[in-house]
């Protein structure tokens, strides 16, 4: 992992931190007031090399059973995910990377032994949480995608979209950056899972 990549993460942690400081205390305010519980959440998640690690996010739901009044905006705003620049702080995890996930997870989606995957630092924003694969597969394949063009341009590149998607809202974002090539590679992927899903399902028929 280049040392540009490195600073660019520190730098971005410290700023977020610094800018929404008064928001996570208010928030985490909200969250003791509504139900009495912990204003964070903490859990034990995969990192580079397959390391594991404690992430941090503001607690959105109680008990594990159902969202919380202010979870639900939390979640809506993605101010929920602020306390992982944290994280990001303590080399954890990057601003930009694949979706960190539980030791669970991975095994159940098969993911467990990807050396590629688990060549870099999970990240808050990335790819596939941008552009949206539709399966495990295609989450997969454009958490590739960043990995073979990860580098401190592509990762401004997309730390701005994210602010634009949390300004703007995913959809409307998602909408007016149907040319852009990282979108391009999503449809992409899609297209090829459903004719690989096509050819499948006619073998099949041919089998029968």
């Amino acid at each position: 992992m280049s040392s540009g990549k490195r600073l660019l993460d520190v730098i971005a942690a410290i700023i977020a931190l610094t800018i929404f400081a008064p928001v996570l205390v208010a928030a985490a305010i909200l969250i003791r007031k509504e139900d009495g519980g912990e204003a964070l959440f903490r859990q034990v998640r995969v990192g580079r090399h397959a390391q594991p690690f404690v992430i941090f996010k503001l607690r959105t739901m109680h008990n594990g059973e159902h969202v919380t009044r202010i979870g639900r905006w939390l979640r809506q705003t993605g101010i929920d995910e602020v306390p992982q620049f944290i994280n990001v702080l303590r080399g954890d995890m990057s601003v930009v990377g694949p979706r960190p996930l539980t030791a669970e997870d991975l095994q159940r989606l098969g993911w467990a032994a990807d050396e590629q995957r688990h060549a870099v630092r999970p990240g808050i924003t990335g790819i596939a949480q941008i552009f949206g694969g539709q399966t495990a597969d295609q989450s997969s394949e454009l958490d590739r995608l960043y990995v073979a063009h990860m580098g401190v341009r592509t990762d401004i590149e997309l730390i701005l979209i994210s602010f634009m998607m949390n300004m703007a809202g995913k959809t409307n974002v998602r909408s007016w950056l149907t040319m852009h090539r990282f979108a391009k590679q999503a449809r992409s992927n899609v297209n090829g899972s459903i004719r690989r899903l096509h050819t499948a399902n006619e073998a099949e028929d041919l089998n029968e």
